[in-house]
């Protein structure tokens, strides 16, 4: 392999111009995204490697972006499906030649609303916000000048972009799914008040029982966390559902669990389903059906709406909602009658 690749190189191999080169890789303007995907993959092949320290100083930009992750989302309890979102992202970026930076908000300095040392460092060119934060500390975030994009939940600021998973037509789906398969006790695991996504998924999973006229029993809405994010024992009702939406799969593998451990088998005695797909839903045993959620579609939006604001400030793309789809494992059980 030649050292020291120039994109003159990589124009002679494709017979364009170095311009038309120069603009692919900058995800410039004027080429089509074929050749710009052509262009990039054989400078890929070819260990092509631009100087982005002086792209960098010419204009003006990092080429960072800022992924602010607050703590509770990142320990060993909720690690998986939030890693899993910021891999998809680091990898969005660098497809487009930006580096993601991760930022571990930690509870503290979120309480101070301490914004991140990268930002007054000016270290990065725009901000996803993975995971929600407090309404105190969104409104800081509101403040800064830089780009930012709220990802996997939303808020009353509408001015923030946001992209966010189905949740109210997915937990709606999964609900209705497990009504059709004769179900009419139904609980819902989740702290109300602890994220969008948790009370989105409870208001869909309320409107599958509101058009089934199924009553909301009070006792059958479960916590599953303390204020802190931190999970908490799941106290069983006294009489036990046919069923439980749980708000994710972490949560319903250690609902599982209880439930074993009390004695009861799924799905023989009660059905399972949850949300996100992840790796939880295979380790449990039985596999849970549960509502994926497509985290490659979510981080390519996050990632193209935070750069199409760096070129341009004043774009606006609202809150942005992608679809997810049931994965059918065999935590359910058709009943016929309780």
């Amino acid at each position: 392999m030649k050292n020291n690749v120039t994109m003159r190189d990589i124009a002679d191999q494709l017979g364009v111009s170095s311009v038309t080169v120069s603009k692919a890789l900058n995800d410039k303007d004027g080429v089509s995204e074929e050749l710009k995907l052509k262009i990039k993959h054989l400078a890929e092949e070819m260990g092509y490697r631009y100087n982005a320290m002086a792209k960098s100083m010419k204009e003006g930009l990092s080429y960072n972006i800022g992924v602010i992750v607050p703590e509770r989302f990142a320990g060993m309890e909720q690690s998986s499906f939030y890693l899993n979102v910021y891999q998809s992202i680091s990898r969005v970026l660098e497809n487009h030649g930006y580096y993601g930076i991760l930022h571990i908000l930690n509870s503290e300095d979120e309480k101070k609303q301490n914004l991140p040392r990268i930002y007054y460092e000016k270290k990065v060119d725009g901000f996803i916000i993975l995971g929600q934060i407090s309404k105190k500390y969104i409104e800081k975030i509101q403040g800064i000048e830089l780009p930012k994009v709220f990802l996997d939940f939303y808020d009353e600021h509408a001015d923030i972009d946001s992209v966010i998973t189905d949740n109210f037509y997915g937990a709606y789906e999964i609900t209705n799914y497990l009504l059709h398969n004769g179900h009419r006790e139904i609980a819902y695991v989740g702290n109300l008040y602890s994220t969008s996504s948790i009370q989105d998924r409870f208001l869909g999973y309320f409107k599958s029982l509101l058009e089934h006229k199924v009553e909301l029993k009070q006792d059958y809405i479960l916590n599953d966390r303390d204020e802190h994010g931190t999970y908490i024992d799941i106290t069983i009702p006294e009489k036990l559902p046919t069923a439980f939406v749980c708000n994710c799969d972490q949560v319903a593998h250690n609902l599982v669990h209880k439930l074993t451990k009390l004695g009861y088998k799924v799905p023989e005695d009660c059905s399972v389903v949850s949300f996100d797909n992840d790796v939880y839903a295979t380790i449990t045993e039985p596999g849970l059906t549960t509502v994926e959620v497509d985290i490659e579609e979510m981080a390519n939006n996050a990632v193209s709406f935070t750069l199409e604001k760096i070129k341009d400030p004043k774009k606006n793309f609202g809150r942005v909602l992608v679809k997810g789809k049931i994965v059918y494992r065999k935590s359910v059980k058709k009943i016929t009658t309780r």
